[in-house]
């Protein structure tokens, strides 16, 4: 269930095929994730013949498969997977990845996620998610997950004394970063006022509450860190876990509270050292819930906790996160992981906050009433 490193290990190349809510005629799945794996490459200064690894996650691939898109990319690998897990998939790759290369089995391995999300794609895609979806959720009159988190954010309120203010800090403190970062769909500064006017959509959810699909891919490259041609993210340590509570929880509590322990030691570091998070936002309570999770300093007084993000001195979600970048599909867990390593590379031009550890978390896969999976891997600027 974890994944530990003796850091020789890191990510040497990160890259994002550009978001869009909008996707051009003739845009494809095959075709964002390409992108994103070419400029990902370009950043590590490395090409498609020094790749002998690859792992994908996507949910509008198919009929293609992980083997499908290596040939498109003219790839010729020794490893191969392919991750079904959505938001946890960044951090379920990137543990097997480190594993593949420590034991030899590759050196330079490219890890990608993403998808065309346009409004059929996505309607189709909530109504048939898994089985319990189609058979137990999709006959009732609602729409999608909006419905299910709208009643976590109420437990969340009423057992943490939380009110809508409290949310929209956070979410006003990530659009502020998203200001700061070209690849955001939405930059557009956004106030608390604003926020608490918005149309409701699941009450107590409004319409900045609710993660906006978009078109587009994130990849990173993990190699040795002699690999590397500059700065790289050495990752010390990855934890993952799978239903957790077998979907009998109240869902306040995620798979990264049994995680984050297990990362933190066997990396060797506090959650006091954290110097930059990104946490899986398809709603605000869930990063509220994995923030705490994580046991991050003042995570005993969320009100607290939630005034330092939003006034961003807890450096949470720094490029906007999912809820003003957009989340692209099954590369929404990528995002996070691709922002982080910029930060620790220096790479995040008007965000950058500077530090030496970085966390990210995954979060993901509704089975029925919240996530059933959750990982953090905890990287240090090499």
């Amino acid at each position: 269930m974890s994944s530990t490193t003796s850091g020789r290990v890191a990510v040497v190349g990160a890259g994002e095929s550009p978001y869009t809510r909008h996707p051009a005629a003739g845009t494809t799945t095959a075709g964002v994730l390409g992108d994103a794996v070419r400029r990902a490459l370009a950043d590590a200064g490395l090409t498609t013949a020094d790749v002998d690894g690859f792992g994908v996650s996507s949910f509008t691939l198919q009929p293609d498969h992980a083997v499908d898109l290596a040939w498109r990319l003219g790839l010729r690998v020794d490893w191969l997977m392919q991750d079904t897990n959505g938001g946890a998939s960044a951090g379920g790759m990137l543990q097997h990845a480190v594993r593949a290369v420590e034991a030899g089995d590759a050196s330079v391995v490219v890890l990608v996620a993403g998808d065309l999300m346009d409004r059929e794609v996505h309607v189709e895609m909530v109504r048939r998610y898994n089985r319990a979806t189609a058979e137990h959720l999709a006959p009732l009159p609602m729409t999608g997950p909006n419905a299910l988190f709208a009643m976590l954010t109420r437990r969340q309120m009423d057992r943490f004394g939380l009110a809508r203010e409290d949310y929209g800090r956070l979410v006003v403190a990530q659009r502020a970063w998203a200001a700061a970062n070209p690849g955001a769909v939405y930059r557009t500064p956004l106030d608390l006022e604003e926020y608490l006017a918005a149309p409701t959509v699941a009450e107590p959810l409004g319409r900045y509450d609710c993660v906006p699909p978009v078109t587009g891919a994130d990849a990173v490259v993990v190699a040795a860190e002699t690999r590397a041609s500059g700065r790289c993210a050495r990752v010390l340590a990855v934890a993952t876990t799978y239903n957790t509570d077998d979907q009998a929880g109240d869902g306040l509590t995620t798979g990264v509270a049994s995680c984050a322990p297990r990362a933190f030691e066997h990396a060797g570091v506090e959650p006091a050292d954290v110097d930059v998070v990104s946490v899986y936002d398809d709603y605000p309570a869930m990063v509220v819930a994995q923030l705490a999770d994580l046991g991050l300093p003042g995570a005993d007084d969320l009100p607290r906790l939630l005034a330092l993000v939003g006034e961003r001195n807890l450096p949470v979600n720094t490029s906007g996160g999912q809820l003003s970048a957009g989340q692209p599909g099954a590369g929404g867990g990528m995002h996070g992981l691709v922002e982080v390593v910029r930060q620790l590379r220096g790479q995040a031009d008007g965000r950058q906050v500077g530090g030496r550890i970085g966390v990210v978390t995954g979060y993901g896969m509704v089975l029925y009433r919240h996530g059933a999976c959750g990982n953090v891997a905890v990287l240090e600027a090499a």
